[in-house]
C-alpha cells in the first residue's frame, strides 16, 4: 500500500516493533538464501555517516563472500534494528479519546505504526481504512495498529465521525494518534518542516 502523492509518499512510513526480537534472528533465514543487489544500484542520494564500518555478509553458506558496509549516522539514525523511539500521546479510538504509550505493548504485541500527512485529504483514506477492514487479520498475528499525524484529536475525531463516502474514515478498529507537537513525527525521521 502506497500513498498516491509524492509528498505523502516522502513523509509516510511504516514501522514493524517487534516484542520478540529474535524471531527475525539470522538463523530463521535458510542457508540457500542470497540476496541479490543489481548492479545499477548506486545507493543512497545522501550517504550516511558513520565512524565504525561493519561487514555485514549478503550470501551465506557461499565459497565467496560478499559484504557491504552498514553506516549510521548521529543525526538520523536508521529505525531498522533499532529500539523505537517510546512516545505517549492522546489518540482517537472508538470516538473516545484515549492515551497511548508505545511502551506498553513492548513484551505484550508486535506493533504497526504508520504515518500519513493530514486528516481529509484524498492522500491515504484508502490505506488507512484498509488496515482497519483487516485488523482481525494482524489480531490473529497478535499485532496492534496504530496511525499517527501531526492533527489534533478533534480532528481525528471528526474525520472518523465521517462516513467513508462523504470523505470520512468511519469507525475505525484500531487507535489514530495525535502528533500535534510533531515530536512523535521528528523522532521517527519522518517529518518534512518546510511542508
Amino acid at each position: 500500500m502506497a500513498c498516491s502523492a509524492a509528498s505523502a509518499a516522502a513523509t509516510a512510513t511504516a514501522a514493524l516493533i517487534s516484542s520478540n526480537p529474535k524471531a527475525f534472528s539470522s538463523s530463521s533465514i535458510s542457508p540457500s538464501q542470497n540476496l541479490t543487489i543489481p548492479r545499477s544500484f548506486s545507493g543512497l542520494r545522501n550517504p550516511l555517516k558513520s565512524q565504525v564500518p561493519r561487514p555485514v555478509s549478503l550470501s551465506r553458506g557461499s565459497r565467496s563472500r560478499k559484504s557491504f558496509v552498514v553506516k549510521a549516522s548521529v543525526e538520523i539514525p536508521p529505525l531498522v534494528g533499532n529500539t523505537a523511539p517510546d512516545f505517549a500521546a492522546e489518540a482517537v479510538f472508538d470516538q473516545e479519546f484515549i492515551n497511548v504509550k508505545l511502551s506498553d505493548y513492548i513484551g505484550k504485541k508486535y506493533v504497526i505504526l504508520f504515518f500519513y500527512p493530514l486528516d481529509f485529504t484524498f492522500v491515504c483514506p484508502t490505506e488507512i481504512t484498509a488496515f482497519s477492514d483487516r485488523y482481525t487479520e494482524f489480531e490473529k498475528l497478535n499485532t496492534e495498529i496504530l496511525g499517527v499525524s501531526t492533527d489534533s484529536v478533534f480532528s481525528h475525531l471528526a474525520w472518523v465521525q465521517t462516513d467513508r463516502k462523504s470523505g470520512g474514515l468511519g469507525d475505525l478498529k484500531y487507535p489514530l494518534i495525535a502528533d500535534i507537537t510533531k515530536s512523535i513525527s521528528k523522532s521517527y525521521g519522518v517529518l518534512i518542516p518546510d511542508q
